[in-house]
């Protein structure tokens, strides 16, 4: 996938994950939990962005690693919501989404990001 492709993915992993965070019930629980995948979500697109604007290799491979543990962290927050059953019944199509599309993107980010290391 060109980079290009890249950060078009991943912009809309962050507008899709913003748009199911704002779909989550009013409640504390949810609360914490949307904060924390709605940062690490964001956080994909932003520093895939980022990754290719790098000076260097060394620094785009940083930006890379950053990248990889967000989508991570996402696929976390996500697992959280689905097997605590805290994903209401409305939502469970699109977390399934989620949950695909941040494993796919766990996945690419892990293969680019054993690439740099030494």
């Amino acid at each position: 996938m060109s980079d290009g492709g890249l950060q078009k993915r991943t912009k809309q992993f962050a507008l899709d994950v913003i748009r199911f965070v704002q779909a989550l019930p009013n409640q504390k629980v949810y609360w914490v939990i949307g904060d924390q995948l709605l940062r690490s979500g964001t956080s994909v697109g932003a520093n895939t962005r980022a990754a290719h604007r790098g000076r260097s290799k060394r620094e785009y491979a940083a930006k890379i690693g950053i990248v990889l543990e967000e989508a991570d962290e996402s696929l976390f927050w996500l697992e959280i919501l689905e097997e605590g059953g805290h994903c209401p019944e409305a939502l469970l199509e699109d977390l399934k989404k989620l949950k695909q599309e941040a494993n796919e993107l766990t996945a690419i980010f892990a293969t680019i990001h054993r690439k740099f290391r030494p």
